[in-house]
């Protein structure tokens, strides 16, 4: 037996399209809650650090160089770079401070290193407590587009 049955016997066509207008005037009265909701949103604002020079160097800089082999050198107090391993690097930039835990450690990288490599460098020495760990920038020359 037929689902709906017209006059006569004859079967009636169910309708087989979606009524928008609920849907459009639903969305129409979004547009105008957003529209209202809009401007009254703060947008946050983000401090973000510059890359400016220091007031002054401090007495002992440990520089940590990562080649882009990513074999690493050390380099204390602007000297000769020394080879060294990730497995002795902790007990050289100890070494190296001299008992200054307050010392600060550079970073520096060729610009092709792998940036995990870089990473490995500062997560190492900062889980064996090395305070200060930074990254060395280069300065960009002043009008330069970037």
């Amino acid at each position: 037996m037929p689902a709906v049955m017209g006059r006569g016997g004859r079967r009636r066509r169910s309708i087989g399209e979606i009524n928008m207008v609920p849907f459009i005037d639903v969305m129409l009265v979004l547009l105008v809650i957003f529209m209202v909701t809009a401007p009254l949103i703060t947008t946050g604002v983000v401090d973000l650090p510059s890359v400016g020079k220091s007031a002054q160097r401090p007495n002992k800089v440990i520089e940590v160089i990562v080649a882009s082999d990513e074999q690493l050198k050390l380099k204390v107090d602007g000297g000769e770079a020394q080879p060294a391993t990730l497995r002795d690097l902790v007990a050289r930039v100890r070494t190296g401070q001299g008992g200054d835990a307050d010392a600060p450690v550079v970073i520096s990288a060729d610009r092709n290193v792998k940036y995990e490599a870089v990473v490995k460098v500062m997560d190492t020495l900062q889980r064996a407590g090395v305070k200060r760990v930074g990254l060395s920038v280069k300065q960009a020359a002043a009008g330069s587009g970037g």
